[in-house]
Order: structure tokens, then C-alpha cells, then sequence
């Protein structure tokens, strides 16, 4: 079985990596609603997937250290393409839309899942997705059906933690052991967890660094 546990501290070198690949030009490219719309699959992208409200926005601002650049919706379910973004010269960071809403018409959400599946199957510059779960709640059934689309498409995911700073320690630590077991099923998640908090920085060094690492 196997093993889950927290990712660790990057040492000095992986820290400093990650803060000049996200301190370099952070640009928005484009927003994706086709897969004929995809930029040329030249570089290494890592995509970011979440319940809507999970925190996905505030996640990439903060590892970006910039203040509006994915935009935070008041409507669950308001952004529906995926939005590429740069990362310097090497890397794309891929927002995909929020899932698992109630609002949005049938239509839409199936048009949505069926641009992500093909996004999720089809491109091959794609390293990690990172599966956000949020403290508070833990993994929930619609989270559960994102990581086995993950599973099907062979695409590695890490899941990250967000909005530690909600919830007590003791809470705090029986989430993440519902997250270890419900991971246990999934052959395609990453066996470190990444635990963070947008408003007190918890966890981003460690979260860009890991990004920076990937080729």
C-alpha cells in the first residue's frame, strides 16, 4: 500500500529555484474553450483543478505574488475555459474552471467536462495536475471523480490543502488522514501532500519549488 505523507521543506537550492521561476514574467496568455484554441504544446505545463470556491484563485496569486492575476469569481462556476499562463520562458500554469457547482446549465458543465477530458488525455507537455482540496471539508464525491478522470488519462496529481489557517490543528491533522485514505485508491496521485494557506504563505515555497522542479 501506499505510503502518503507530507511533502518536505525545499532545501535552500529548490527554494530559491522556485522563487526566481515565479518571480520572473508571470503573463496571461489565453482562455481556452476548444482544444483547437491550445497553445503549441512547447513547453512543460502544470495544470490547477478545485472544487469551485476551493481557494484555486487566491493559491495562484500567492505563488505568483500577484494580486489579481487569476480573477476570483462571486458566481461558482462563472469561469468556464482554461486560462494558460506563462512562467518565464520554460513552463505553462494552467487554471483549469472551477467543478463541481450547482448553478451552471447542464449543457455547459458537459460541454466543460468534455474540453477537460480531451485536455486531460491529449496533452502531452503536461507534467502534474494539482488536485486542491479544501481543509475544511476534505476530499468530497465530485473531487473523487476529477482524480479518477486523472486516472484514466495517466496524468500524475498531487493533491494541495488550502485554507489551513481555517481550521484548528487537530482538525487540520484528521484531514489530512481522510485525504491520505481516500488517495489510496487513486494509482495516478503522488504520494507527498502539500498543505498551504494563501493568507499566511503556508506552504507556497514548498509548492513552488516542487513546480520549478519539474521537467
Amino acid at each position: 500500500m501506499l505510503t502518503f505523507t507530507l511533502a518536505p521543506e525545499p532545501d535552500d537550492f529548490a527554494r530559491e529555484r522556485g522563487r526566481l521561476l515565479f518571480a520572473g514574467p508571470v503573463d496571461f496568455v489565453k482562455g481556452v474553450v476548444a482544444m483547437s484554441g491550445l497553445p503549441p504544446a512547447d513547453r512543460v505545463e502544470v495544470c490547477f483543478a478545485g472544487r469551485s470556491n476551493v481557494g484555486k484563485s487566491s493559491l495562484i496569486n500567492a505563488l505568483t505574488g500577484r494580486k489579481s492575476l487569476a480573477r476570483a469569481s462571486n458566481t461558482p462556476g462563472r469561469t468556464q475555459e482554461i486560462n494558460f499562463f506563462t512562467l518565464g520562458e520554460e513552463k505553462y500554469l494552467v487554471d483549469l474552471p472551477g467543478y463541481g457547482y450547482a448553478e451552471a446549465p447542464v449543457a455547459i458543465v458537459a460541454k466543460w467536462q468534455a474540453l477537460l477530458k480531451s485536455y486531460l488525455a491529449g496533452r502531452t507537455t503536461l507534467r502534474r495536475a494539482f488536485v486542491l482540496i479544501d481543509t475544511r471539508h476534505g476530499v468530497k464525491k465530485v473531487d473523487d471523480e476529477i482524480m479518477s478522470l486523472l486516472d484514466k488519462s495517466a496524468v500524475t496529481f498531487q493533491t494541495v490543502l488550502t485554507k489551513a489557517d481555517k481550521v484548528s490543528r487537530a482538525e487540520r491533522e484528521a484531514t489530512i488522514e481522510q485525504v491520505k485514505g481516500a488517495l489510496q485508491k487513486h494509482p495516478a496521485a503522488f504520494p507527498e501532500l502539500v498543505v498551504t494557506s494563501s493568507e499566511k504563505g503556508d506552504g507556497i515555497e514548498t509548492l513552488r519549488a516542487i513546480i520549478a522542479s519539474l521537467q
